[in-house]
């Protein structure tokens, strides 16, 4: 569904029907997402029924940040033990 939202905004059916999902339990996915605010619904157009979903920019944003800070940590770490074992030797 995330990759799928990549692409750009999809309303919920279009998205039911490409992850073979049933309407309800897209439903309760979608609820999921949006409360954790990796995805957000906008009206539609026209057709005020209709909710576009997509993704959130900053979710993501934050999850590259602390994934750059975890592998700058364990380069660091990795690069010690390298240097521990080489004048061990």
């Amino acid at each position: 569904m995330i990759d799928l939202l990549r692409e750009g905004p999809r309303p919920a059916g279009e998205l039911a029907q490409a992850v073979q999902m049933s309407a309800p339990a897209l439903s309760r996915h979608l609820r999921v997402l949006r409360a954790s605010g990796i995805v957000q619904a906008e009206a539609g157009g026209a057709d005020a029924r209709l909710r576009l979903y997509t993704l959130r920019q900053q979710p993501f944003t934050a999850l590259q940040s602390w994934l750059d800070q975890v592998q700058a940590f364990w380069a660091e770490q990795l690069g010690s033990f390298k240097d521990h074992v080489e004048r061990t030797r």
